[in-house]
């Protein structure tokens, strides 16, 4: 399969690098930045572009890979008569946004990229959809030649995926941030804590989370829940955090 890819960051250069390895022809990149298309296409032995104009015409996909907020503009500046499957990689952006051309999809991991982090595609369920059934099917078996594990799933299903992923890892990572803090006002090192950091994220690998809760609130300790909140009253915004997930846990019970 000849590819576009339109984006020189950390998506694009990923999944550049995975649709290479597995024998597709990258045959141009898009940057606005043409110093970022040179970088990329180099390291890929493709060509490189600034210029939306001079895209290759008859490429078989083109794999949009910009921040969510620059897709509309992209999309708005490409030629409606692409005849290739024009595919987007974000989990909160609906599929309809490319429906001003004839083929088109998506291709979303729930994971966070990184250009200077190796990532095992394999252990990466894609989320897959497609305009047409052919569609799908084409990029669900596109998408399986880098990981297994790939599905379909709607627009709807997967901005619930993008929404629990930003749950599980954004907001777990500045509940971290506010950890490490409240211990270093009080001359601690962050270390004490990444042992149960990692003892938690091994266990929800196997079971659902509400069984492995543990906690104060978990077991009704109401004194230790108050004597929390004393030694923090001082922060306002991390009271009102921890009573609000401290209720989400005691209404599970």
């Amino acid at each position: 399969m000849n590819i576009v890819i339109l984006g020189s960051g950390n998506a694009a250069t990923h999944f550049a690098q995975q649709f290479q390895k597995r024998g597709h022809q990258i045959v141009q990149i898009y940057s606005k930045t043409k110093a970022n298309a040179n970088a990329l296409a180099f390291a890929l032995q493709s060509a490189a572009t600034d210029d939306l104009s001079q895209l290759q015409p008859d490429a078989d996909l083109y794999f949009i890979a910009v921040s969510d907020g620059a897709i509309p503009t992209l999309v708005s500046q490409l030629a409606s008569g692409i005849k290739g499957i024009v595919v987007h990689c974000s989990g909160a952006t609906d599929i309809a946004a490319l429906s001003r051309f004839t083929n088109y999809g998506v291709i979303y991991p729930p994971q966070s990229l990184s250009k200077n982090k190796s990532v095992d595609f394999a252990e990466i369920p894609l989320c897959v959809e497609g305009n047409t059934t052919t569609n799908a099917q084409l990029l669900l078996r596109l998408a399986r030649e880098l990981s297994a594990q790939s599905l379909l799933c709607n627009s709807p299903q997967r901005m619930a995926i993008h929404l629990s992923a930003v749950i599980v890892n954004n907001f777990t990572n500045i509940l971290y941030q506010m950890a490490y803090e409240l211990l270093a006002e009080n001359s601690l090192p962050f270390d004490l804590v990444r042992p149960i950091i990692l003892e938690t994220a091994e266990k929800v690998q196997n079971h659902i989370p509400f069984t492995v809760q543990t906690g104060p609130a978990r077991r009704g300790d109401e004194d230790t829940i108050q004597k929390h909140l004393k030694f923090i009253s001082n922060k306002p915004d991390l009271q009102q955090i921890y009573q609000l997930l401290t209720q989400q846990i005691t209404k599970r019970k």
